[in-house]
């Protein structure tokens, strides 16, 4: 520092300077090299707004200035209310010699239901010593549609709605709700689309599938409706809630605030931007009904849907004792997952193990397919003649009422079994006892050698062993050769069309004697035509839309073709022409004429044009 003052007296001494303007050089050079003073430690807490609608989430910052606080706080829980962790900010500013650091950490607060929370003040440790923030105030409004002349007007980018197939459902009935998201006209794109909240109390949730998306006119306004289905499953009675869903999507409209570029005059390069909107829908309520109590089926196990019974027994004929597989087969829609077989007590003289099960949905939903129960039952007596009647009860929500179904019972050949001898289960402490092992402290040595076998030549001297190593070769040159040839079809696209007419010809006169068959005159020349022209083009190289009746006299005379093969060509366009003035009317006038096409077809394969 004494270098660097003496270096700024020596330059105002040389340049005339006063000793008032030497002075003030200095208290600045002093001003500048002295310490930085640093500023007192704050905190304070705040967010960045104070109302917000359920479903959305505010930021909590809480700012420390004057420290070097580098620790996450931890926040007091807050019934109803969730904090998650974002990340700092700092920024250190010197302002007239004051050096300030801020250190920044943020937070967001996600309200689980609507209402006005109050956070308390919050109390940190720094640097010795207790700073205290001010209470916040967050107000958390019900979500809710856009009111009906706002969606009619067409002011709205997007909004959702939530439609119920009805308002009375039963305890256990499966349902499917529709949610749907209307995008005005205009939008580019839709992307990012998530539910933030879907209160579901009372209901069980399955799968949410996408559906075919349409068109709907709102008002004046054209909306694409994307819909998604939910199913549902009511696990308690009385009137329950479902909703408000509330969901955030990003949309890409065409800018508001476009400006002329030099090198996009006409606005095709960019000019979109994204929108980010919270949308929510109204709640809706279904009375949840009990299950009726009279007339309850003594066998009924809790299924509702409907559902169809198909039940099959293998083998038929067996010995007592004899294992004998059941299968009832559940086809319907409902809780296929938790549908059970009920006990069956006319199965009194079997054996019944446990049954297996496995379902085969048959929508995206998976509320509709086929749950099978796989079941083993042993018969005990030789007296039995079937295997009862299976019988299955569920409760029908579109009858309102409990159904019974009986599959009819299976007949069985049971033939008695023969006497087996029980096995003899020996006390492990007797048998020690009785004979006791002898004790070998060495193994003998084995005494003869048993039986020699002749042992035959090894694999690389069989003759068989040594051609199987060829095979490998083989399949690689088998390969080889194919590459080879389909590169070489790929060069040649001569080649390719060559072979493509060989095959359209073929299928066309398969097709020609059909239409003849079915008397379709104008199909049946129309493609008597076409293979005309494909084989024409063909040959000339030369576009098949190109070739009419001209090419007999501009290509095909010139190049010396013989006079028959020219006159039957002039004959089947002629006779193509005139079809759409008279058309032939039986089957054996069109069938006369597919020899001559084909005579005519193969000499001109046979030419080289």
């Amino acid at each position: 520092m004494l270098g660097l003052l003496s270096g700024l007296k020596q330059l105002a001494l040389s340049r005339g300077q006063s000793r008032p303007r030497l002075g003030v050089a200095l208290a600045a050079a002093c001003l500048w090299l002295m310490p930085a003073k640093i500023s007192a430690a704050t905190f304070t807490a705040a967010l960045d707004r104070d109302t917000i609608t359920l479903g959305e989430s505010a930021t909590l910052s809480l700012t420390f200035s004057g420290t070097s606080q580098q620790n996450v706080p931890t926040l007091p829980p807050i019934s109803n209310l969730q904090f998650g962790y974002v990340g700092p900010s700092s920024q250190i500013t010197i302002i007239n010699g004051q050096t300030s650091s801020t250190v920044t950490h943020n937070f967001t607060v996600t309200p689980r239901q609507a209402g006005d929370f109050t956070m308390p003040a919050f109390t940190v440790d720094m640097d010795g010593q207790k700073l205290t923030s001010e209470p916040l105030q967050l107000k958390v409004l019900k979500p809710g549609a856009p009111p009906p002349e706002a969606i009619r007007s067409g002011s709205q980018l997007a909004f959702l709605k939530l439609a119920m197939p009805k308002k009375e459902v039963y305890l256990g009935e499966i349902i499917t709700a529709d949610l749907q998201l209307y995008v005005r006209e205009g939008v580019q794109n839709v992307s990012n689309f998530k539910i933030t909240s879907l209160p579901t109390e009372g209901f069980n949730v399955g799968k949410m599938v996408e559906r075919q998306r349409r068109q709907e006119r709102v008002g004046n306004t054209l909306y694409t409706v994307i819909p998604a289905a939910i199913a549902l499953k009511p696990v308690k009675t009385g009137l329950l809630s479902l909703g408000p869903v509330t969901a955030d999507v990003v949309l890409v409209v065409p800018s508001t605030n476009r400006r002329r570029d030099l090198f996009d005059p006409f606005g095709m390069f960019g000019g979109n931007e994204q929108q980010r909107l919270a949308l929510a829908t109204d709640a809706e309520n279904l009375q949840s009904l009990p299950l009726p109590n009279e007339n309850v089926p003594p066998n009924f196990s809790g299924a509702v849907g409907n559902y169809a019974v198909a039940v099959t027994a293998g083998p038929t004929n067996v010995t007592v004792g004899d294992p004998i597989t059941v299968r009832v087969q559940l086809t319907g829609r409902g809780a296929l997952d938790t549908l059970a077989l009920p006990e069956q007590p006319a199965w009194r003289d079997f054996k019944t193990y446990p049954p297996t099960t496995k379902v085969d949905t048959s929508d995206p939903l998976e509320v509709q397919g086929t749950k099978t129960f796989e079941q083993v039952v042993v018969p005990q007596s030789a007296e039995i003649k079937e295997l009862p009647p299976v019988s299955f009860t569920f409760f029908d929500p579109a009858q309102k009422s409990y159904r019974t179904l009986t599959c009819p019972a299976v007949r069985l050949i049971v033939k008695p079994g023969g006497a087996v001898a029980a096995p003899t289960v020996l006390n492990a402490n007797s048998m020690a006892q009785d004979n006791p092992p002898p004790t070998q402290d060495i193994v003998h040595i084995k005494p003869r050698f048993g039986s020699v076998a002749q042992v035959g030549p090894p694999l690389l001297r069989q003759p068989w062993f040594l051609a199987l190593q060829g095979v490998p070769l083989l399949v690689w040159a088998a390969a080889l050769v194919g590459r080879r040839r389909a590169e070489s079809l790929a060069n040649n696209p001569r080649r390719q069309r060559q072979r493509q007419v060989a095959q359209l010809i073929r299928d066309g006169l398969i097709e020609l004697r059909r239409l003849a068959s079915e008397k379709k005159s104008d199909a049946f020349f129309a493609t008597l035509f076409r293979l005309l022209q494909e084989q024409l083009g063909e040959r000339l190289d030369l576009p098949a839309s190109a070739i009419t009746e001209a090419v007999i006299e501009d290509h095909l005379r010139p190049r010396g073709l013989p006079d028959t093969t020219l006159a039957a060509l002039q004959e089947l366009f002629q006779t193509c022409n005139l079809t759409r003035y008279a058309p032939f009317k039986t089957s054996q006038e069109m069938a006369a004429i597919i020899p001559r096409l084909e005579t005519a077809l193969r000499d001109l394969q046979r030419l080289k044009l």
